[in-house]
């Protein structure tokens, strides 16, 4: 950044320089980069140990965690680090939100890996490859994602294994060996799995039909939903409910995948799940009320499915299609899957679902008449009143059945 640059920069760049000068400095424009690179080139600890005096330090157990996962140890201030990158405080801030961190002032909290990420981000930028909303929607995705894993790993995992096993020792200076041990196989272990879901998706994306098929597709998508979930907030310890909602997300999560559909996400009481072919999606649903119908923890399930056009977004499905599914989940009986008619009419271009009953039994007659095997189907569909139903107009939902 020029003298120019810091001139017309944002006001927290402009105050970073500011406080990047050293006492009785001239802090015109023409003289704030020779300033600020003099306070912080040659006595950054000195000015950083002024600056931080008066806040809270990190509890020395934590900052030996922190510096033992990130491998390197805090050197940075937002605007140092945003400096050593190479870009504006403004961006490198925007980046840092994105990835979901709080802002820290000035306070000495970043590492050389903090420094990089910038570099790399910026990079791709400045090489065209990303634009830079893209570059910040990369960050946010990434951030997101990894927190909640993050989370999870914390508190249904290591908080498991770090029980005191021995007298006199407290949890967390059994956190850090496990740690210690833990962390290049969980770090190997995850990049795996992105490579394994980046290769899958990617399949996904290629296969379809023409380039606006890529981001807006045809999905079957669906929405399954515990009943009477609130009631049982009030009911249950908050232990029991927290075991309830692991088992449901465990169970749905295990039959979504294992039939090749895709876990959007999960909200607690609810699932959603999006699979490219509605026969997948039919088969999840069903799954899903069969196996929680015969677990006597769970309360009874609703499931409500609609096929169409799916914007997809950061991992997340939107649209129409969307919409649709969860009003229907809304409506739907007890222990039920209801579907929409685009959805119906796909099953029975698939050749999963007759198009009606009537006509499955002419088909069977006529097989039988002839010595041949009747068409077979996987599902049944009753069509259902025609309702209204909020912000989409009347729908026809069909009740999704096996056959017999």
């Amino acid at each position: 950044m020029t003298a120019d640059d810091a001139g017309s920069g944002t006001a927290e760049e402009r105050e970073a320089w500011d406080a990047a000068a050293p006492d009785g400095a001239v802090r015109d424009t023409g003289a704030r980069e020779s300033a600020a690179a003099e306070a912080l080139d040659e006595a950054p600890e000195e000015a950083l140990e002024e600056a931080l005096e008066d806040e809270d330090q990190p509890d020395p157990i934590a900052l030996r965690l922190e510096q033992l996962i990130l491998g390197a140890e805090r050197r940075y201030t937002p605007f140092q680090a945003a400096r050593s990158a190479g870009v504006s405080v403004e961006l490198a801030t925007r980046f840092w939100r994105a990835m979901g961190f709080a802002d820290i002032g000035q306070a000495k909290a970043l590492t050389e890996a903090d420094v990089l990420a910038l570099r790399r981000l910026s990079g791709l930028v400045e090489a065209g490859l990303l634009s830079e909303p893209m570059a910040i929607q990369v960050a946010r995705s990434t951030g997101q994602t990894s927190a909640r894993l993050a989370d999870w790993q914390i508190d249904s995992f290591l908080e498991g294994l770090t029980d005191p096993q021995e007298t006199g020792m407290t949890r967390t200076e059994i956190a850090y060996p496990l740690v210690e041990l833990l962390l290049p196989e969980l770090e190997e272990f995850l990049v795996y799995v992105y490579r394994r879901q980046l290769a899958a998706a990617t399949g996904r994306v290629v296969q379809a039909a023409d380039d606006a098929e890529m981001v807006n597709r045809r999905l079957a998508v669906g929405f399954a939903d515990l009943v009477s979930f609130t009631r049982l907030t009030r009911r249950l310890e908050e232990e029991e409910l927290g075991e309830l909602v692991e088992a449901f997300e465990t169970t749905a999560a295990d039959l979504v995948a294992a039939h090749g559909g895709r876990l959007i996400k999960t909200l607690g009481d609810e699932v959603l799940y999006a699979a490219d072919d509605a026969g997948i999606a039919a088969e999840i649903g069903l799954r899903l009320i069969e196996t929680l119908t015969h677990d006597e923890t769970m309360p009874e399930l609703r499931v409500g499915i609609a096929f169409g056009t799916v914007t997809t977004r950061m991992g997340d499905v939107f649209g129409t299609t969307v919409n649709l599914a969860s009003r229907l989940t809304s409506i739907a009986p007890k222990n039920a899957v209801l579907v929409d008619g685009a959805f119906a009419e796909e099953l029975s271009r698939t050749g999963d679902a007759p198009v009606s009953e009537a006509e499955a039994a002419e088909a069977a007659a006529a097989a039988e008449k002839e010595g041949e095997e009747p068409p077979s189907y996987r599902f049944a569909l009753q069509p259902m009143w025609q309702r209204p139903v909020r912000g989409l107009g009347v729908v026809e939902p069909w009740l999704l059945s096996r056959r017999a």
